[in-house]
């Protein structure tokens, strides 16, 4: 099986996906001590703090159904790339993992976050343990492309840890630049997001020339979803994040966005600037008028402006890759419906 030959929208894909990957995921995580286990299938929304099973909705799978995706877009098959999508599902979460902990986030997906329930020692120790995983599940695979492919993903993972290392940084500074900011992007989330097309490129047999062009179709995929999540920090709706109302705003995080208004040179950036250094984080009451100046100084329309280039220019980059496969077309759909999420 390469593909579906026509899925009828983006949640078709993505439940495509899930349905693939999440019994070797969960047999994956099944292989953890039992400490870490619980710590781990908790965050992924499989059972609660006891262990009871729950029916919850976990992830959206995105990096996995790249995977997939990038796969059946050269020629190979999905369901021969599995280990590739658990692999990079696996690193994503341990980043989350870990995330929530120096965020100091308490929700995350409709719920308590792992950290807030189990203590902050275990959920970083479930957070390397999907790490370790991870690589061993690439390594189990048997596959030809398993070692570079593991190569590949270690690099990201540095990557996505000096960016993580960078936007911590950046809550020292009273000002970062714009390129500062995509610099971070770049690791934090750009590098996992690329890995994901790259892994799922080599294990669906990619030559190297188009493992280029998954890899940079992915990178420019990343910076485009981070402006949107960015976008959704500030502006939107908790039912659909997950999180509180204006998260990034009440963290005085320095998005995309923010980065773009507090640079800006206009008043309502000026004004933004004053909240954002002061001693105390703006209030509740404050918080709407902050999203405001955000707008004001034109950092929402820049992001959503810089998100809808950037992913055409991702776009571009499938067309490179001479094999005009339904898969490519889903990898192109996909790309265009997580840049113009609700916000």
């Amino acid at each position: 099986m390469v593909a579906p030959e026509r899925i009828i929208s983006t949640d078709d894909t993505l439940a495509w996906s899930r349905q693939l990957v999440e019994p070797a995921l969960r047999a994956a995580v099944g292989t953890l001590p039992a400490t870490t286990r619980r710590v781990a299938g908790y965050h992924l929304g499989w059972w609660d703090q006891y262990g009871t099973q729950v029916s919850l909705a976990g992830g959206k799978a995105i990096r996995p159904t790249l995977a997939l995706l990038a796969a059946a877009a050269v020629g190979g098959s999905p369901r021969e790339s599995v280990p590739a999508a658990v692999a990079v599902e696996l690193v994503h979460n341990f980043s989350l993992l870990h995330d929530d902990v120096m965020d100091g986030d308490l929700t995350r997906r409709h719920r308590p976050t792992a950290w807030s329930v189990f203590g902050i020692g275990s959920a970083i120790l479930a957070g390397d343990a999907l790490l370790a995983l991870a690589l061993d599940v690439l390594a189990a695979s048997g596959h030809p492309a398993a070692g570079g492919a593991m190569r590949s993903l270690s690099a990201a993972v540095q990557d996505l840890c000096e960016g993580q290392s960078a936007d911590m940084a950046f809550e020292r500074e009273s000002t970062v630049d714009v390129a500062e900011c995509e610099s971070m992007v770049a690791g934090k989330t750009g590098a996992l997001i690329a890995a994901s097309c790259v892994l799922g490129g080599m294990f669906g047999g990619a030559s190297p020339q188009q493992v280029g062009h998954l890899r940079a179709f992915g990178e420019q995929l990343g910076m485009a979803f981070q402006h949107v999540d960015d976008l959704l920090g500030i502006w939107g709706r908790p039912r659909a994040t997950g999180k509180p109302a204006y998260s990034d705003l009440r963290n005085r995080k320095k998005s995309l966005p923010v980065a773009a208004a507090l640079t800006s040179d206009t008043p309502a950036g000026r004004e933004l600037a004053e909240l954002y250094t002061r001693p105390a984080p703006p209030s509740d009451d404050e918080l709407s008028h902050v999203a405001d100046l955000v707008a004001q100084a034109g950092g929402r329309a820049w992001s959503q402006s810089q998100a809808d280039d950037l992913v055409a220019g991702a776009v571009a980059r499938l067309g490179d890759l001479d094999t005009p496969t339904p898969a490519a077309m889903e990898l192109a759909d996909l790309a265009r419906h997580l840049t113009h999420r609700d916000h």
